[in-house]
């Protein structure tokens, strides 16, 4: 009797641990606000799609593909004022890693990426006649947020360096910023708790 009372406990002991541990694969879909930094820059709208997959319950690996169309501002070499780029795009393919503090319901976490950000703009102030053209550029992003069950709230900072803005005979007339802020709300497809 007290063998089988011994391996129910056990068993119960063992149901209750595989409880507590969380699927690995997730998908993490997000839309938000994206906030460029610069003079003369203006916020616009960003989607995201990232799968990742929990290496532990606390760290989870992940691939961000992100799309961000925004204004861009600038600044000129030969005078004080300052323009702004028309309409600028931003797509980042990003290694990324997330640290979640906590296994209750709420769990705020925070994570870093590492990357390739992709970007284009459409045309330039028209008092210079520049095109900023597109670049490819390495950069970073960390972030802070919460997941509450499979819904996703969060803050990124993606650090992204500037780009030569150039007028009609290729000559660099300034530069233009391309790091932005990220505010997202999104939904977890997958994950969860076995």
């Amino acid at each position: 009797m007290k063998r089988v009372s011994l391996v129910i406990l056990l068993l119960c002991a063992v149901a209750i641990v595989n409880a507590q541990e969380f699927k690995p694969f997730k998908v993490d879909i997000s839309t938000g606000y994206a906030i460029p930094s610069g003079k003369g820059a203006k916020g616009g709208v960003l989607f995201v799609i990232e799968p990742k997959y929990a290496v532990m319950d606390a760290l989870s690996l992940g691939l961000r593909m992100e799309a961000a169309v925004m204004a861009r501002g600038y600044d000129l070499n030969n005078t004080t004022g300052n323009g702004s780029v028309d309409v600028k795009a931003a797509a980042s393919y990003l290694l990324t890693g997330d640290y979640y503090f906590s296994s209750n319901t709420v769990r705020p976490f925070a994570g870093a990426g590492i990357g390739l950000f992709s970007l284009a703009a459409a045309s330039a102030d028209e008092n210079t006649g520049g095109v900023a053209t597109a670049k490819s550029k390495f950069g970073g992003m960390l972030r802070v947020g919460a997941e509450i069950s499979h819904f996703r709230i969060g803050v990124e900072y993606n650090l992204v360096g500037s780009t030569d803005l150039k007028d009609d005979t290729n000559a660099t007339i300034g530069k233009s910023k391309n790091s932005y802020i990220g505010i997202k709300i999104g939904g977890v497809i997958g994950g969860g708790r076995k």
